[in-house]
């Protein structure tokens, strides 16, 4: 396996995913620098231009979300994702995907000042709502999915900790619970040396 990776893009997140998995592989570093990720051959591999990707064989992957579940699948005797077929997964799947599809896009517009005209016909819809949101889906103790972290934690928890660390949102004393026992992992520890500093 091959990741492209830069401490200071999202790659930080799978590069977290790998470490908690503990598993061999490549790490390929880009230099935005350089503007490596807009050559030729990078946009071969994702025409976005954008880290992380992960090259597994003939498999390329994409988004944060997409990566972390895709490694969850791959190596199922680490744990780091409900079995297919069980309620679990739902759940899971809604932390995944919630992260990258409702928080982000809703932080990055308030992030620029913007407010989307008509929240109804967003898939994120409104700000409060998002906020609203994570309140209720962080949880109180333990994981998102209960006293076993996985991948929802990595996906969900790290864009938490991310809003914090550059103040999109002001934390919950909940939340910052859950960011504070993400911050305390040996993987987090061992792969967010640089974002941690921001």
């Amino acid at each position: 396996m091959k990741h492209y990776f830069n401490p200071m893009s999202r790659a930080i997140t799978t590069d977290w995913m790998l470490k908690e998995l503990d598993v061999q592989h490549e790490r390929i570093n880009i230099d935005f620098t350089a503007s490596e990720n807009n050559t030729a051959e990078f946009r071969r591999i994702n025409p976005m231009g954008k880290l992380p990707v992960l090259i597994d064989g003939d498999a390329v992957v994409t988004e944060v979300s997409a990566i972390c579940a895709y490694l969850a699948d791959k190596f199922p005797e680490k744990q780091m994702a409900p079995a297919v077929g069980v309620v679990e997964r739902a759940v899971y799947y809604r932390y995944l995907f919630f992260a990258g599809n409702t928080i982000e896009p809703a932080f990055s517009l308030a992030a620029c000042g913007f407010e989307h005209p008509e929240p109804f016909s967003a898939g994120w819809g409104d700000l409060p709502r998002v906020l609203a949101a994570i309140e209720e889906m962080t949880p109180e103790t333990g994981w998102a999915l209960g006293e076993h972290f996985s991948a929802a934690d990595v996906v969900f928890g790290g864009l938490l900790d991310f809003a914090v660390t550059f103040k999109w949102m002001e934390p919950s004393s909940k939340v910052a619970a859950y960011v504070e026992r993400i911050r305390q992992r040996p993987a987090y520890q061992a792969t967010h040396s640089a974002f941690a500093t921001a």
